[in-house]
């Protein structure tokens, strides 16, 4: 398939722009992280105190292992930060941690995008990790039918892709704006935190495009087999 000129031709934009957003990642959030803030509070902190402003006291802040292993669980409604944001009072962890606590705040408000990514998850656990072996089976054996199925069951990764973006998008905005009203950054201190968060978005587009891609690198290969049937 990596020779494939058509699969080049639908991967490889994606695969590009996904690494140059894990570059800009990697070198914002190491740049924004020796900038410490005004205040000087940890992105734990900071987190407890939005969470406060907003009533969501049962949610828990809690550290993480990992490299940027930041995310929010609504099962537990627990916001986990990395050692790195969670220990730090940069304004690299400062906006990850609002960002995380944007999640939690979406939650709480019933955010639908947010509620319809979280009822895909398990259909995507399921398919994303099947579909293209049922796929490659289905070409392998000359069972298109089943190869239709792994694009049907793969077509929900790229929904679950595409719903993401909003999610994220819009918790960087309640992050942006909460850090600001809330006082805990000034007007000037958001330029580090808007292009941490920016580059962190852009990891989401480029998924989001490799996902497409990839759908309809099958959809056209099938399509071609259809045809000359």
């Amino acid at each position: 398939m990596i020779f494939d000129p058509l699969y080049l031709l639908l991967a490889l934009p994606a695969m590009l722009l996904g690494l140059y957003a894990q570059a800009k990642v990697k070198s914002n959030f190491n740049k924004y992280s020796q900038v410490r803030t005004a205040r000087s509070q940890t992105g734990a902190e900071v987190a407890r105190a939005l969470l406060n402003s907003r009533g969501l006291y049962e949610v828990q802040v809690e550290e993480s292992q990992g490299f940027l292993s930041d995310h929010y669980d609504p099962r537990s409604r627990t916001l986990r930060l990395s050692p790195g944001v969670y220990r730090s009072p940069s304004v690299a962890a400062a906006g990850i941690a609002a960002h995380e606590m944007g999640h939690a705040l979406q939650h709480a408000n019933g955010y639908v995008p947010l509620q319809i990514r979280s009822a895909l998850v398990p259909a995507v656990q399921f398919g994303s990790s099947l579909a293209p072996w049922i796929i490659i089976i289905g070409f392998v054996i000359q069972f298109y039918s089943l190869a239709w199925l792994g694009v049907i069951l793969f077509s929900g990764a790229v929904l679950f892709s595409l719903v993401t973006l909003p999610v994220e998008f819009d918790a960087s905005r309640r992050a942006k704006q909460l850090l600001v009203s809330e006082g805990l950054l000034s007007v000037h201190e958001t330029e580090g935190v808007n292009k941490v968060l920016d580059a962190a978005a852009l990891t989401y587009v480029a998924a989001a495009i490799a996902a497409i891609g990839q759908l309809l690198y099958w959809v056209l290969r099938l399509s071609g087999v259809a045809r000359r049937d």
